[in-house]
């Protein structure tokens, strides 16, 4: 245990000697309470809470614990430092059965009515301090903002959104989509107009966006800490390309060891949760460019960038929504990381600017992570893997209303593992990569394969961030084992591809086309399998029928790292993060497969015939 560090502030030493006496020296962890009732002059009992969260994490020291109770914080937390490893963690919680929101919103009255369900008001610049969302505009690489500019600000109505508008013009002439609001800055005062409909904007709760983060850590290296059950939301998050600090809604900024569970994330302009890059004088001087992207490779090389220093979070059990760039998001900093038990939803849905960073989850460089039973869905794109996607497995997922695709695999080498997923939207699968293995899948979709891309892009050393060597991406090195495609699924894009494949064992239902390359495929033309989702109060359930004939009539491997072999670039074997063999003998339910001949699909059901299937349990159920 670390001997806590004395405290002193700005107190004149005599006074610190007075009164901080008991926190020279000593190893035993405290537990500061924190209430909208408290003083930050107090001790922080529970019968003394402080008022803040923020001065909570003042005086908090490894193994120590935040406890924050039922209210509305609007400030932003930035950990002044972190824990320490062997399970002293600085922890933030929210008390238990309590509703603790921390908000970057702040609410506004004096709104005066203009006409049709139109508002202004003017607001104190100095209500904002040195950072101001309504002239913070959103920019960087890769961001494409639709001939028009757009900015950090938010105006919220009861908790929901209103959508920027281009110009003045177009709140003061409104029609019947979604309300708008626009804003105008100048030297002392920032104006807001905003359309309410037939709200009273000063009856209701109407807030707008002041803080740029609600949970980061102005520093980077603040290891150790762990986030838990509280509401974030409202954050003027700035655009969040893999070449720049990527600050979310919340996020570890460039740390070690972070816990962020059981929360609901929701209203970041940008990203909800960040496992990204530090920032530097190169922010945003990448010309979109690959080659910008291998020099931003290399200088974190030099910042620190390694297993021992970066990455291995914990992201679990959170509903993550209404992102207009990626609900979880990482260049770099999620290496070694588990995602899972995740809810994410409505992500990039309004479209007011693209470019290249949109996806439900967004990593470069997932070395060596997990992201496994996570729900995902009406996002722009599932889960997207750019760059560097090796010894990633991805597993157990719930797929579906992704308007591009499910997964989107973008020049990595591999070896990266997909298995026991469901993919049940339109597309699943966009393929501009080699060396993965698709094993023990539902394809409800169609796959989008690319042939050629002539980018050098790195590999690492097995399970390291040291780079071995770079190459180009042409298409193939891919396996499918044991899948089942129905409705649109399709894997004859692999009917022609620059590198061999690998595909036995899968189950193609109706419509879905096999790959030429699959000597034996099993096709059922006639056979529907009456695939329905459906939500209900507890949970999401899946209607999907089997057949017995699938196992009776052919015989099946259980799919192992020597069965999957190694990518021809990287030539490094599939393993598991701490380098044992995998053996895929559990199915989506966790039931165990059989050893003989697994049952082709996500699900071990040999006995065929219609299975009603809980795939998801619904989640926190706060009201958001």
């Amino acid at each position: 245990m670390l001997t806590r560090r004395l405290f002193l502030g700005a107190m004149p030493a005599i006074c610190a000697a007075t009164h901080i006496t008991l926190h020279a020296g000593t190893s035993t962890p405290r537990e500061y309470h924190v209430s909208p009732k408290g003083d930050d002059a107090n001790d922080g009992t529970r019968s003394l809470p402080l008022k803040t969260i923020s001065a909570a994490a003042a005086r908090s020291y490894p193994g120590d614990t935040i406890t924050v109770h039922e209210g509305v914080y609007r400030e932003r937390i930035s950990p002044p430092r972190g824990g320490a490893p062997e399970d002293q963690p600085i922890v933030y919680q929210a008390a238990a059965g309590e509703r603790a929101e921390i908000t970057g919103a702040e609410i506004v009255r004096g709104w005066k009515p203009l006409q049709n369900g139109i508002w202004t008001v003017t607001i104190p610049n100095s209500l904002f301090g040195r950072f101001n969302p309504y002239s913070d505009v959103i920019h960087g690489d890769w961001f494409v903002p639709k001939g028009r500019v757009h900015h950090t600000g938010a105006v919220y109505l009861n908790g929901e959104w209103l959508a920027e508008a281009a110009s003045l013009d177009e709140v003061m002439q409104p029609g019947t989509g979604a309300h708008l609001w626009f804003g105008r800055v100048d030297g002392e005062t920032t104006t807001l107009w905003a359309q309410f409909g037939t709200a009273d904007p000063n009856h209701e709760l109407t807030e707008i966006n002041v803080r740029q983060t609600v949970f980061y850590p102005e520093k980077t290296g603040i290891d150790y800490i762990t986030v838990r059950g509280f509401v974030l939301r409202c954050a003027a998050t700035p655009w969040a390309p893999p070449t720049a600090e990527q600050i979310g809604l919340i996020g570890t900024h460039w740390s070690k060891g972070w816990v962020i569970e059981n929360n609901v994330v929701s209203h970041s302009v940008c990203s909800g949760v960040s496992l990204g890059k530090y920032g530097d004088q190169w922010d945003n001087t990448s010309a979109n460019s690959a080659e910008g992207y291998v020099k931003t490779i290399e200088r974190a090389s030099h910042s620190g960038w390694s297993k021992e220093n970066i990455g291995h979070h914990i992201v679990r059990n959170n509903t993550v929504s209404h992102c207009e760039q990626a609900g979880i998001v990482g260049s770099l900093g999620p290496a070694f990381s588990v995602v899972t038990g995740n809810i994410i939803h409505d992500v990039h849905v309004r479209q007011l600017f693209t470019g290249a960073e949109m996806a439900g989850i967004k990593f470069h460089a997932a070395i060596d992570v997990e992201i496994s039973n996570n729900h995902i869905y009406r996002t722009n794109r599932g889960l997207w893997l750019d760059w560097m996607a090796q010894g990633t497995h991805v597993t157990g997922n719930l797929f579906h209303e992704n308007q591009s695709e499910d997964l989107f695999v973008e020049v990595d080498h591999g070896p990266f593992l997909v298995d026991n997923n469901l993919f049940l939207s339109e597309t699943s699968l966009n393929v501009n990569s080699q060396g993965g293995a698709f094993v023990h899948n539902l394809f409800c979709g169609g796959v989008s394969l690319e042939q050629y891309d002539s980018r050098l892009t790195p590999f690492m050393k097995p399970h390291s961030t040291e780079v071995a060597g770079y190459h180009d991406n042409p298409s193939g090195d891919m396996r499918f084992f044991n899948n089942v495609a129905a409705r649109n699924g399709d894997l004859s894009p692999f009917n022609k591809t620059r590198l061999p494949m690998k595909l036995d064992g899968n189950v193609f239902l109706k419509n879905a086309r096999p790959c030429s390359e699959e000597k034996n495929p099993l096709l059922e033309t006639e056979f529907d399998a009456q695939i329905q989702l459906t939500e209900k109060t507890d949970g999401f359930y899946l209607d999907y029928s089997t057949d017995r004939a699938w196992a009776a009539d052919r015989k099946r491997n259980v799919i192992t790292s020597d069965l999957l072999g190694e990518p021809v670039i990287s030539g490094l074997p599939f393993q598991k993060a701490d380098g044992s063999s995998i053996r895929i003998d559990r199915d989506y339910r966790g039931s165990a497969r059989s050893s003989a001949n697994p049952f082709p699909g996500p699900f071990e059901c040999p006995d065929g015939g219609m299975q009603t299937i809980k795939v998801f349990e619904t989640g926190l159920g706060y009201k958001l």
